[in-house]
Formats: structure tokens, C-alpha cells, sequence
């Protein structure tokens, strides 16, 4: 491997990989380091039994319809032709179980807040006034987003009445203004593990965003969630940069002030480079790969006070039967109780949610004709719920990221066997009858995240997205010391695909001193699409990001 570069990006997350393709588009010498087999991070899958292949992060995306941000961003890299995105059920993209309700989220503001009002006829006043709410703030916020993603503070007195009275409080508090009953209000909320934060701390702009994004259509990428990280690897590729997985980082050096390269583990390796960018965990970047005392005190005491996301436990399903033929293309969002405040306050409070609100991804409905993620006849699904990071409820303590091996502690499988069978009970009340058709079945916890992943806590979301941590009280891709970037879920554009992916855009844009996202936006092609070889005969987009 040569040890001189223009460019280190440490970790293949969609951030990471986003920066490297546009600064190897730009003429940067670009290496990407990865400590795991696979590039993608969060968005890679995993594959079993060589037959069933599952989604680590990637489930449903927002902003896919012409014009929107990730064609954008795509057409920016010379991607937009290679990367096709299948819609969900326009009809039924969500579809949102608590008992006795059954809400069949469909595309659009008008057609969603007629199904609440028919869901809820008792309160129809009140819940077509606060969804109408929630459709201005969005509105209005999508109007007034400037560059950098947020609204423009002059004009939001004149032009955005209801995102400057609502947007930067509590939805609880629009809630009780219109005295939402508990019902309405949890399936307003049943999709928060999308930005895991309860009602209580969810700022209404970070409700009303979400509803909006999908609301314009939800979208799955055709042959599966390694897709993204296998083109912009071919772009970071043919315009001369390199991956390498299996090379673990162990310090991000500084010389004299500024970023002079980085260490690696194997070998005690150090690799040179006038610009690092860091796509791993914040903290740990701060406090462990570059190390506290290149900072200033007031950062380190920002970065240690910060509140990462909590974490989720997932269970992976593959069943005997082709559920296609019998749902449309959707996800399953719920729970047995409408109080989901409570189930975000006792996981907070580090014990195992009595009742979990749970998420059912089954990639192999939405792409039906995929020949990596299920043979015919067979589903695969995920099921997911957020738990408490708490290590010593884990019976663990420092973790898989400083070497702690854990697979035959007994505290640790039992907890992690009795959720397992858990999740599979609250999936069958969606789901009836899957059970006893399970061919495949395991599970990962926050401590499996961590090892993939060395992120703090096990969290998928970096830092949590809450009223004291959202805009500028999250860090810019530029840090103080000179040569040193951040891209990924834990700087401002925050976390999900389209987020991460643009981070890496904000990223390059502040190493060159471009607007790289108005440029696109603008028409821009930065990477010549005639680099990039045709595919060949069965590419293996898994295979393609090793």
C-alpha cells in the first residue's frame, strides 16, 4: 500500500464514501480504510446459508422522485442511470399497527390526513388541524432551506409563521395544543425509531420533515441495500482511488498543529496524508483516534457531553413462504401500547422496553426479482426496536471496540435469546403465522453494532437528533485542526441515507472551497460517467465493495 496520499478516509460508511468519489472525481489521490470485510457501513448487507441476504441500515429512502435530493447527488457522480429506485406502494408505503387501529399510510399530505380522520372520527377536528400543522412546518421549511440545509432566519416571521412558532418545539406541546387523544398521537409517532427520540424531545420540524420525505414517495434501491456502496466505489475507483477493508485504524496522527496521516493497527503501519477525513463515531474520533489533547477543552467537553441515539436490536427472519404474493410493498410500524413516551423513558432508564415499538423491513417484498436477497418462494425480513446501550446490562463492559470478546457470555445470550423471541411475538400480531415458517433465524444487539461498526453505545444514528442537538449544536465537516474533516451521521446533516450521503458532499465541498451540492443541483457532472466499465454479467454489488 503507498504510504503517501492526498486524501485518508477512515471508515466506508455512505459518508465516507460520498466525500472520497467527489474528491477522486476532483483529482484528489483518495485511499478509504475500513476495518470491516465489507465496505458500506450501515448501509451494507450480510448474506447466509449463500441464498438469504439481509439489510444492515438500508430499508426504505425518501427524496428518490425526479428531481429530488438523491438523484441530485446521484447525477453529481455520474450515477443517476446506474442506480434505479423501486417505489413503495403509493397506496400503503407504512403500514402502522396499535390496538385496535390499523392506519395504511399512503403517499401524499392531503390523502394521509383523510386516512387519520377516517381512523379517528371522534377527533377529526383536531386531527386534521394538527396534520395540517405539521404539513406547513414542512412546507414552509423546505421553502426557506438555504445551502446548508436550514431555514433562512430573516424571512421566517414573514414566510413561516408555523415553523417559527412550532418548529423548534416539542410535538408534545402541538399534541396537547390540539388535544390529541393517546391513539392519534402514537401513530403520529410510530415511526420515531426513524429518528429515535421520544415525543417529549422530538422537535415538531424533525416530525413534520420526516412525514414530508416519504410522503413524497418511499423508495427501495433496485438489487438491495449494497447497491450505494458498490457505485460510489466504482466512481471512487475509476477515477483512481482505492479501498482497503481489513485495515483498522489506530490513530489519526498530527504534526506540528495539523493532520499529518494515520496509523494502522495491523502492522503499526503509518500511512501520510495532508487531509483525513474521519467517517467513524465522533467520540471516538475525538477521543480516542486523534486524542484529546490536540483539541481545544471546549471541545472535548461538547463532545463528551453529547447524547448518541439509542441503539437497535434486530432479529433476521427468513421464512419458507413468498409473502409478496400475499402483502404489497410496505413496512410494519408498531406496538401493544399507545403510550410510546413510556417506552422511550424505560429504555432510557437502561432496562428492556416492556413494550417494544417495533419496525418490520422485508426487503425481499419490495425487490422482488432480486436474485441475491431471496430465492423464490422464501421472504426475508428485519425486525427492529430500540434498546438501552448500557453495557452491564449486556454483561459486558468495555466492549467489542477495545478487544472484549462476548459471544459465550451466558447474562449476554440470554438476553439477547429471550428478545429475540420477543420481537418474533409482536412481528407475528402484524404478521400472523410466520413463526412456524422461520428457516433462518438471528439476531444482533448493540454490542454486534459496535463491532461491526466501533460506533459509541452501539447507535446506528451517531448523535441524537433532540431540540438541544440539532443545526449548528451539531459539528461542521471542517474541525479545528487543520487537515482534519468529519463526514457522516454525527455532523449536521444528520443521519439516514440521503443525510449521510450529503454529508460526504458537505464534506468535500469544505476541503475545496466548492458548493459541490448547488453545483449538482445546478446540473454539474463531476465524475465522467464514460469511466465507469459497463456492468458485467451477473455484478455482485456485495462482492463489488470488498
Amino acid at each position: 500500500m503507498d504510504r503517501e496520499w492526498d486524501v485518508i478516509v477512515v471508515g466506508s460508511g455512505l459518508g465516507g464514501l460520498s466525500a472520497a468519489a467527489h474528491l477522486a472525481a476532483l483529482g484528489r489521490r483518495v485511499l478509504v480504510l475500513e476495518q470491516h470485510y465489507v465496505a458500506g457501513g450501515n448501509a451494507s448487507v450480510f448474506r447466509r446459508k449463500r441464498k438469504f441476504e439481509f439489510d444492515v441500515g438500508t430499508h426504505y429512502i425518501a427524496q428518490c422522485e425526479p428531481g429530488g435530493v438523491m438523484p441530485t447527488m446521484l447525477h453529481g457522480l455520474g450515477l443517476e442511470e446506474r442506480v434505479e429506485f423501486l417505489e413503495l406502494d403509493p397506496d400503503c408505503y407504512d403500514t402502522i399497527v396499535f390496538p385496535g387501529v390499523c392506519v395504511r399510510m399512503p403517499k401524499g399530505w392531503d390523502r394521509y390526513r383523510q386516512r387519520l380522520v377516517e381512523a379517528f372520527p371522534g377527533q377529526a377536528a383536531s386531527v386534521r388541524d394538527c396534520v395540517t400543522t405539521l404539513e406547513a412546518v414542512a412546507t414552509q421549511s423546505r421553502a426557506l432551506r438555504g445551502a446548508e440545509g436550514l431555514p433562512d432566519p430573516r424571512k421566517l416571521a414573514a414566510e413561516a409563521p408555523q415553523l417559527l412558532e412550532w418548529g423548534m418545539r416539542p410535538v408534545t406541546e402541538l399534541f396537547d395544543s390540539y388535544e390529541l387523544g393517546p391513539e392519534p398521537r402514537a401513530v403520529l409517532m410510530s415511526q420515531s425509531p426513524s429518528y429515535a427520540t421520544p415525543p417529549s424531545r422530538t422537535p415538531v420540524a424533525v416530525v413534520a420533515g420526516f412525514l414530508d420525505g416519504y410522503l413524497h414517495g418511499a423508495y427501495y434501491p433496485r438489487g438491495g441495500g449494497q447497491v450505494l456502496p458498490a457505485r460510489l466505489l466504482q466512481v471512487l475507483r475509476a477515477n483512481g482511488g482505492e479501498l482497503r477493508t481489513r485495515a483498522r485504524v489506530k490513530r489519526i496522527t498530527v504534526d506540528g498543529g495539523r493532520v499529518s496521516g494515520v496509523e494502522l493497527v495491523r502492522g503499526r503501519r503509518t500511512l501520510r496524508a495532508p487531509v483525513v477525513i474521519s467517517n467513524a463515531d465522533l467520540k471516538r474520533t475525538v477521543l480516542e483516534l486523534v486524542g484529546k489533547e490536540h483539541f481545544a477543552p471546549a471541545t472535548v467537553a461538547r463532545v463528551e457531553a453529547y447524547r448518541m441515539a439509542l441503539p437497535f436490536f434486530v432479529v433476521y427472519l427468513a421464512l419458507d413462504i413468498d409473502l409478496s404474493e400475499q402483502i404489497p410493498r410496505t413496512n410494519f410500524w408498531g406496538s401493544d401500547s399507545a403510550d410510546i413516551e413510556a417506552t422511550y423513558q424505560q429504555t432510557f432508564a437502561g432496562e428492556m422496553p416492556e413494550h417494544p415499538l417495533i419496525f418490520i423491513s422485508l426487503g425481499s417484498v419490495k425487490d422482488r426479482g432480486s436474485p441475491w436477497i431471496a430465492p423464490k418462494g422464501h421472504t426475508v425480513l428485519d425486525i427492529m426496536a430500540l434498546v438501552p446501550p448500557r453495557p452491564e446490562l449486556w454483561a459486558t463492559h468495555e466492549g467489542p471496540a477495545h478487544g472484549e470478546r462476548y459471544h459465550r457470555n451466558r447474562g449476554y445470550r440470554g438476553l439477547k435469546e429471550e428478545f429475540t423471541e420477543r420481537l418474533i411475538d409482536a412481528a407475528e400480531r402484524m404478521l400472523p403465522g410466520i413463526r412456524e415458517h422461520i428457516v433462518w433465524k438471528e439476531a444482533s444487539t448493540p454490542i454486534t453494532h459496535e463491532r461491526y461498526t466501533l460506533s459509541t453505545g452501539g447507535t446506528s444514528y451517531g448523535i441524537e437528533i433532540a431540540l438541544d442537538q440539532m443545526g449548528p449544536n451539531r459539528p461542521e465537516a471542517a474541525t479545528e485542526i487543520p487537515g482534519l474533516y468529519l463526514a457522516g451521521a454525527n455532523t449536521r446533516s444528520g443521519h439516514g441515507i440521503t443525510g449521510v450521503i450529503r454529508s460526504g458532499i458537505d464534506c468535500a465541498s469544505a476541503i475545496t472551497g466548492r458548493d459541490l451540492f448547488r453545483e449538482a443541483s445546478a446540473g454539474a457532472v463531476f465524475s465522467d460517467p464514460g469511466k465507469l466499465a459497463p456492468d458485467p454479467s451477473g455484478w455482485d454489488p456485495w462482492r463489488a465493495s470488498r
